[in-house]
C-alpha cells in the first residue's frame, strides 16, 4: 500500500501480449532505440494501469501525507473514549516506522524534522504505550526541547494538547463562534476563507468557546522546552503593522470570551452546528477530507450529540474509511481520497498512450465520472449566485465543494472516450464548461474551489499559522481550465483570452510558473505550456521559449527532472531535487507541447523513464510531488508516478491527442 524505495528498475526487453487490449512492440532492424524503449514502456505501463482499475470504473491511489493525520486520529479516539487496542497498536506501528534517525518526524520524504509533527507523533506513541525513556522516544523529546518545546509548535498542535490540559486554552488565539453571524460582505466572514479552512474553522469556533479539558493519561513535562514566552505572551508587533493590529484584535477577543452574552454565544454555537450538519456529506464525512471531519465530530460532541446520534455515527464511520491497512499490519490515515482526480488522469494517460477510445476500460471510467457530476449548489454559490451547477469534486463524496481543476480535467478525459451515449456525454460536458466559465475570478484566472477568494485578512489572524487559508487563482488550475476551453473550441472566447493574458503575466523572469497544487515550478510549467500551445500560442512565442530554456537548464545529470519541496521556501531549490517519475513527466509534457520532440532533453527524459520503469510497468517514487499547502502540507499521490509518465510517453510516441485536436478544429466558432 506504500511506495517501495529499493531503487529497483524494470527492464525494457520484449514481453508477451497483455491480453488487455495492448499490443506487443517489436524492435525493427535499425529502429530508433529511444522510440522503441518508449513504446515498450508505454505498453507495459498501460497493462499495469488497466490492472489497477476498480470494477466500478474508477482508479484511486493511496494519498500519503504525514503522521500528524495518524496522531490526531488517536487523539480524537482518546478524547471521545472510543479507542481500541488494535487500532492503537496498528497506528503506533505506522508512526514508529516513519521516525527518522535523529528522533524526528518530517512532513515529506527526505525533508527536515518538523517540530509540530514530532510533538504530535510523540504524544500518539505515548498513547500507544511507548515509554519516555525508550531510546526512540528519548531522541524525539530531546530534539523537541532543543527546538523550543511545545510552545514553539503550531496552533493546531497546541489545540490538540489543550484538549487534555497539556496546554492552556487562554494561551491560544481566540476564535469566537459569533464569526458565523458576520455578513458575507464583512471582512473575515467565513466565506473569506478557503473551503478547507472554512470547514475546519467553523467547528473550531465551538471548540474554542467550550474550551474542554479531558483528563490527560500522562504528563508531558519532557516536551516543555526551556522557559520562554509562549502563546499570547509572545512579543507583539507594532500597532502600525497588520500583524500588530491582528494581535491586538486577538487580545480583545480573549476579553470578549469572558464577557460574551450567554444567549448570543449559545445562538452562535447552535448556528455553527446547523452549518456543520447541513454540510455533512452522504457518506458521513465533511468535505471529503479528514481534518474538518475530526473537528466537526468534536464540536458536535461538545454540544451534546452522543456517539449514537446518526450524524455522529456516520461521521465516525467515515473516518474509518480514511484508514489504509498495509501488508505489515500498520494503519495509515489518508487526509483525503482522490478517486475523481485519479480516474480522469488515468483516462487521459491511457487514451494518450493509444488505447482505443471505445476500450471497455475507458467507457467504464467515463460512465463512472458521468455519474459523479454534481447537480446541486454548494458554498461556491455565495460568490456566484445563480450559476447552474455542473462541476466534479476530487473525492467520492464532496457535493458542497466541486473542484474547478477536477472539472476541467474530467472534461478533457471524457472527450477522449467514445461513449455510446453521446448525447449524455455532451450534455454533461456542456454543464461542466458552463460552470467552469462561471467560476472565473475577476482577474481572469481560476482558483481551486471558489471565485475571488482573495481577501488578505484571513492569513493575518494569529490563529492561522499553518498552511494557506484562502484560495486565490493559481497558474496550474488556470492552465487546466484554459487547456480544456481551447479543446472545446473556445480558444478565442473572451474569458479564455483573459486567462491566457493572466498566465503570461504570471510567468517568472527565469521562465517557469509557480505550482500551487504540485511541486513546484516544474509542475506549474508542465501545466501552463501545454495549455498555451493548445490555445494557439505558437511554439516560437517568447514565453514558450523561456520556459523551454529554463526546463533544459534544470534537467538533472541522469536525464530526468526533480524539484524539492524546499523550493517553496528557498529559491536555491527551484527546479532542483532528486529525479522523480512524475516531475520528469511534467517537464516532458511541456517540452513536447513546445515542439521539442526531437531535442536531446526530451530524448534523455524519455530514456530515463524507460530505464527506471519496473518489471510490472510501474515506477517507484518515494518523494512527495503533490501540494496541499506549499511547504506546510505535502502529498505523495501514489498514482502520480503511473499516470503522468504514461501520458508523457504516450504523447512522445503518438503526438498530441488526435481526438481533442479534431474536436477543437470543428468547434472554433464556439
Amino acid at each position: 500500500m506504500t511506495a517501495t524505495t529499493d531503487g529497483s528498475t524494470g527492464a525494457v526487453g520484449p514481453r508477451a501480449p497483455s491480453g488487455n487490449g495492448t499490443t506487443e512492440t517489436t524492435v525493427p532492424p535499425g529502429g530508433d532505440p529511444i522510440r522503441v524503449a518508449a513504446e515498450r514502456a508505454t505498453a507495459r505501463s498501460v497493462e499495469h494501469l488497466l490492472g489497477r482499475q476498480d470494477a466500478q470504473g474508477w482508479w484511486k491511489g493511496d494519498l500519503a501525507t504525514n503522521v500528524a493525520m495518524d496522531a490526531e486520529d488517536l487523539l480524537l479516539r482518546q478524547f471521545l473514549g472510543v479507542q481500541d487496542a488494535r487500532t492503537t497498536h496498528d497506528a503506533g506501528l505506522f508512526i514508529r516506522g516513519e521516525q527518522r534517525a535523529d528522533g524526528t518526524w518530517a512532513t515529506f520524504h527526505g525533508g527536515p524534522g518538523d517540530l509540530s509533527a514530532t510533538v504530535e507523533a510523540y504524544v500518539a506513541l505515548r498513547l500507544a504505550g511507548d515509554r519516555p525513556d525508550d531510546p526512540h522516544m528519548a531522541r524525539a523529546s530531546q530534539w523537541v526541547r532543543e527546538h523550543g518545546g511545545i510552545a514553539r509548535s503550531r496552533v493546531f498542535t497546541r489545540i490538540w494538547l489543550a484538549l487534555f490540559g497539556w496546554w492552556k486554552w487562554d494561551d491560544l488565539p481566540e476564535l469566537p463562534p459569533e464569526l458565523v453571524f458576520l455578513p458575507k460582505w464583512f471582512p473575515l466572514n467565513i466565506y473569506d476563507f478557503g473551503c478547507w479552512a472554512r470547514q475546519t474553522i467553523v467547528p473550531l469556533t465551538i471548540v474554542s468557546a467550550k474550551r474542554p479539558v479531558r483528563p490527560a493519561p500522562f504528563a508531558l513535562d519532557e516536551l516543555a522546552g526551556p522557559p520562554q514566552a509562549g502563546g499570547r505572551a509572545a512579543r507583539q508587533a507594532p500597532l502600525a503593522s497588520w500583524d500588530g493590529v491582528f494581535q491586538r484584535l486577538d487580545r480583545a477577543l480573549h476579553v470578549y470570551h469572558r464577557l460574551a452574552p450567554r444567549r448570543l454565544r449559545t445562538s452562535a454555537m447552535n448556528a455553527a452546528a446547523r452549518w456543520i450538519i447541513e454540510r455533512q456529506e452522504n457518506d458521513g464525512c465533511w468535505g471529503g477530507i479528514q481534518p474538518p471531519a475530526v473537528y466537526s465530530v468534536i464540536a458536535l460532541h461538545l454540544l451534546g450529540y452522543d456517539l449514537d446520534h446518526p450524524v455522529m455515527r456516520a461521521g465516525l464511520e467515515s473516518l474509518d474509511r480514511f484508514a489504509v491497512r498495509r501488508a505489515d499490519g500498520a494503519r495509515m490515515i489518508e487526509a483525503c481520497q482522490s478517486p475523481v482526480w485519479d480516474t480522469c488522469l488515468a483516462t487521459i494517460a491511457l487514451a494518450d498512450a493509444g488505447l482505443s477510445p471505445d476500450h471497455p476500460a475507458l467507457v467504464k471510467a467515463a460512465d463512472w465520472m458521468l455519474g459523479e457530476q454534481i447537480a446541486r449548489p454548494g458554498d461556491w454559490e455565495v460568490r456566484r449566485p445563480g450559476l447552474t451547477p455542473g462541476g466534479w469534486a476530487f473525492e467520492f463524496h464532496n457535493d458542497n465543494y466541486p473542484d474547478i481543476d477536477d472539472t476541467a480535467e474530467v472534461i478533457l478525459a471524457l472527450r477522449r472516450v467514445a461513449h455510446p451515449d453521446r448525447r449524455r456525454m455532451d450534455a454533461a460536458i456542456e454543464r461542466g464548461v458552463r460552470w467552469n466559465l462561471g467560476m472565473q475570478s475577476r482577474n481572469g484566472a481560476w482558483g481551486a474551489f471558489d471565485a475571488d477568494n482573495t481577501s488578505p485578512f484571513p492569513n493575518r489572524l494569529p490563529f492561522c499559522d499553518f498552511g494557506e487559508v484562502i484560495d486565490p487563482p493559481s497558474a496550474d488550475v488556470t492552465a487546466h481550465v484554459v487547456e480544456m476551453l481551447a479543446y472545446e473550441g473556445k480558444a478565442h472566447h473572451p474569458d479564455t483570452r483573459r486567462g491566457i493574458e493572466w498566465l503570461l503575466a504570471e510567468q517568472e523572469t527565469f521562465g517557469g510558473w509557480f505550482g500551487r497544487w504540485g511541486v513546484n515550478y516544474v509542475y506549474g510549467t508542465g501545466s501552463v505550456v501545454p495549455a498555451l500551445t493548445a490555445a494557439g500560442l505558437p511554439t516560437s512565442h517568447p514565453a514558450i521559449r523561456r520556459a523551454v530554456s529554463w526546463l533544459e537548464s534544470v534537467q538533472n545529470e541522469d536525464g530526468g527532472w526533480g524539484e524539492d519541496l524546499r523550493s517553496y521556501r528557498d529559491e536555491a531549490w527551484i527546479g532542483h531535487g532528486a529525479t522523480t517519475a512524475s516531475q520528469t513527466a511534467w517537464a516532458l509534457l511541456a517540452l513536447l507541447a513546445a515542439g521539442e520532440r526531437e531535442s536531446k532533453a526530451v530524448e534523455r527524459g524519455v530514456a530515463w523513464l524507460a530505464e527506471t520503469q519496473r518489471e510490472d510497468g510501474s515506477w517507484d517514487e518515494p518523494y512527495f510531488t503533490g501540494t496541499g499547502f506549499p511547504w506546510d502540507f505535502s502529498i505523495n499521490y501514489h498514482l502520480y508516478r503511473q499516470v503522468f509518465p504514461l501520458t508523457a510517453l504516450g504523447r512522445y510516441v503518438h503526438g498530441e491527442p488526435k481526438a481533442l485536436t479534431a474536436l477543437a478544429g470543428t468547434r472554433k466558432g464556439s
